[in-house]
């Protein structure tokens, strides 16, 4: 609908058709002159102070990535950001394909995309795969529609043709870089003859479309992330929206797709803001509403560059095969420039869709940091059901080949035991690994051993000796915590040892480290691994009863004058 005042400077209130999902905006149009002639006018879009609190229109967002590589995480961050505002809103998130770069867009990086998508728990209500009332959504499905609106142009003198031969624009650029100006096209068919034209297209000359940017004016945005942007239109210069091959550009098929999928709101990468003047243009010469524009911030690397490969992994893709969980990629991508405004970092999906709003994304750049990430996944990792996690981290040591069986008491008492060390799921095989091996001589030659040595550690290793060669420790090792405990208290008691003064000791005997989780726990488990055949041969397990063959042939003599010790190669028992 539109109004029009009859002067040579036509004031233009355009609104949305009745019935249409995209909210009312008022955007106001000055132009003077039309048709062929018409060069000079300038655009002012305004929005509404808060245009959020509208209920006279559904909520319709986009993400829209071309499937050339992997989806980034910049790119998981505006889908991310797009399904917070969808469902905060209670509207619709749509997937659109824009695949219009036919030599780099390949089916399996798009179902590569799908699968990530899928993965973060960002569930689309139209697109592929699902379907929807605006289809088809993929770009390569719709050129009947963009060629429906490109002969909408031309016949409306807001599009002309364009005959010049590459070396012709060519040398536009060259002649506008020695003049210091914008390469800019010159205007050399906007004001062609129909005769001119008309010859060109006897002759078969190829020619590309061209829409017609006024020379003077300026267009204004009032960015939900933003504020204010504007642009002069001297800048331009008249650009394609279609290729001489027939093929649609870029920011041509993007706004039709836009409008005609009647999408309410376009939250997107900054990259993009340039892209909004000649899509605003496009926008006002068809008829069409302007979508209210979010323009979200770049993440970057620690170095305040734009994040890349050289940085590290940069994929979702990747960062799932590295073991990171989706609820907690969902959560630091969320992070990445906004927040709820508490000290609180800890979200999962159902509590961010309540407490996002777009007017606290930050326009400011957000670093990247790979070791907030680990962290943030090893809270999410710890903060699920005991079952979920024995069952993820019991799968995993079974495909490792570090245990036979994936589940049963040992994996549930050793993920009890080791979680707390785990961030990521691949790191359960180091701790335990750590926990199955037995580094005694390493550990006593070390310089952090020497106090222990000190204290006299022959005398504790005697004792513990024969406590095993008599069948106490076993006893009580079968006998769980408590007969683990009531062991210990007699054990220090008979050596006149509490404290530091014993633990460590049998720390460093049992385990043959001097640091570790729990140790009883620890020694529990040993046990319990050496009596019921769950780890893996290969894995370098030395059963309780190798480590006591080991202790028999330590020569603390040579421990005690402080002589370099080489450990025996009877001591790697097989």
């Amino acid at each position: 609908m539109s109004s029009a005042v009859a002067t040579p400077w036509a004031r233009i209130k355009v609104l949305p058709e009745l019935g249409s999902p995209i909210f009312r905006q008022s955007i106001f149009y000055h132009f003077s002159g039309f048709r062929h002639r018409r060069r000079s006018f300038s655009i002012s879009a305004s929005v509404d102070p808060a245009p959020l609190k509208r209920t006279d229109g559904q909520v319709r967002v986009r993400f829209a990535p071309s499937p050339t590589g992997n989806l980034h995480v910049g790119g998981a961050r505006t889908a991310l950001f797009n399904y917070l505002f969808a469902r905060s809103k209670c509207g619709n998130f749509i997937l659109r394909i824009e695949d219009t770069d036919l030599e780099r867009s390949t089916k399996e990086s798009e179902e590569a995309m799908l699968q990530d998508l899928t993965w973060l728990g960002l569930a689309w209500e139209e697109g592929p795969g699902v379907g929807g009332d605006y289809g088809p959504y993929r770009q390569s499905e719709r050129n009947a529609l963009y060629k429906q609106y490109a002969e909408q142009l031309l016949e409306s003198g807001y599009v002309y043709r364009c005959f010049c031969s590459n070396e012709e624009l060519e040398k536009m650029k060259e002649v506008a870089k020695l003049k210091g100006l914008p390469p800019v096209y010159t205007g050399r068919w906007a004001n062609a003859t129909d005769e001119e034209v008309q010859k060109e297209l006897e002759k078969g000359t190829l020619f590309t479309c061209r829409f017609r940017v006024p020379k003077e004016g300026c267009l204004k945005i009032d960015d939900l992330i933003r504020g204010e942007v504007s642009w002069n239109l001297d800048t331009l210069g008249d650009f394609v929206i279609m290729r001489s091959n027939g093929q649609p550009v870029y920011n041509f098929c993007a706004t039709v797709d836009d409008a005609t999928m009647a999408i309410s709101h376009v939250i997107r990468a900054e990259e993009h803001l340039p892209n909004t003047l000649r899509q605003a243009l496009i926008y006002k010469a068809l008829g069409f509403p302007m979508p209210y524009f979010a323009h979200v911030s770049l993440i970057l690397a620690p170095d305040r560059s734009k994040l890349s490969k050289r940085h590290g992994a940069t994929s979702v893709g990747q960062f799932r095969e590295m073991g990171y969980l989706p609820q907690a990629m969902v959560n630091y991508l969320a992070l990445l420039g906004w927040g709820d405004g508490t000290e609180n970092e800890f979200f999962t999906l159902e509590q961010l869709v309540e407490k996002f709003t777009i007017e606290r994304v930050n326009k400011s750049g957000a670093i990247f940091d790979s070791t907030k990430l680990r962290w943030m996944n090893g809270q999410h990792l710890r903060s699920l059901p005991s079952d979920e996690l024995t069952k993820l981290i019991g799968e995993h040591w079974k495909s490792t080949k570090i245990l036979n069986e994936a589940a049963g008491n040992f994996v549930e008492e050793a993920v009890a035991l080791l979680k707390d060390g785990i961030d990521l799921i691949p790191d359960s095989d180091k701790a335990l690994s750590n926990l199955l091996s037995y580094p005694l001589y390493a550990t006593l030659a070390s310089a952090e051993a020497k106090p222990v040595l000190a204290d006299r550690l022959w005398d504790v290793a005697a004792s513990l000796l024969a406590a095993y060669d008599g069948g106490e420790l076993c006893s009580a090792l079968e006998e769980g915590h408590a007969g683990w405990q009531t062991w210990v208290k007699s054990f220090g008691k008979s050596l006149k040892r509490k404290g530091k003064s014993l633990f460590m000791p049998l720390r460093v005997l049992l385990t043959g480290k001097l640091h570790g989780p729990d140790m009883g726990s620890s020694v529990l488990l040993l046990h319990r691994a050496g009596i019921c055949g769950i780890v893996n041969p290969q894995a370098g397990f030395m059963t309780l009863d190798e480590r006591f063959k080991m202790l028999r042939g330590v020569n603390w003599e040579l421990f005690q004058a402080n002589q370099p010790v080489i450990e025996p190669a009877t001591s790697a028992v097989q």
